[in-house]
């Protein structure tokens, strides 16, 4: 069988149309068929149910995160700053990843500047994104 080229995912009134027209589907499916699947190096297809169903919640606009109650820490919003671990490492946290829609198995290229460090995107064919 052969697959058509990935669409970008479907969201707000778009994805809901779109899942109302697919209602004899199961719920995996009609997530491939808004978008909501990622192609592996290997050539599998993954589908990403938590995408799709965090994008049905958003689209009914059902608020599940409460903005007002934080612990005092700022709760998991993004700073922009983050700190060397004590083994050197340095940890870019989910709240960064998921606002710029990164998924597993993103690949980026590094380079190191003076006082910086700068990450470009690699896309599926490897080539460094500008």
């Amino acid at each position: 069988m052969s697959r058509k080229k990935k669409i970008e995912p479907l969201t707000g009134e778009s994805l809901l149309a779109k899942v109302k027209q697919l209602e004899n589907l199961t719920k995996e499916e009609k997530a491939r068929e808004c978008g909501y699947y990622t192609v592996t190096k290997n050539g599998v297809e993954r589908v990403n149910m938590m995408k799709f169903l965090n994008a049905l919640i958003d689209a009914e606009g059902i608020e599940l995160d409460s903005k007002s109650a934080t612990n005092g820490r700022g709760g998991r919003s993004a700073s922009y700053r983050i700190t060397v671990q004590s083994n050197g490492n340095l940890l870019i946290g989910s709240a960064y990843t998921k606002q710029m829609n990164l998924q597993p198995g993103d690949e980026f290229e590094i380079s190191l500047g003076r006082k910086h460090i700068r990450l470009k995107q690699i896309d599926e064919d490897g080539v460094v994104e500008e």
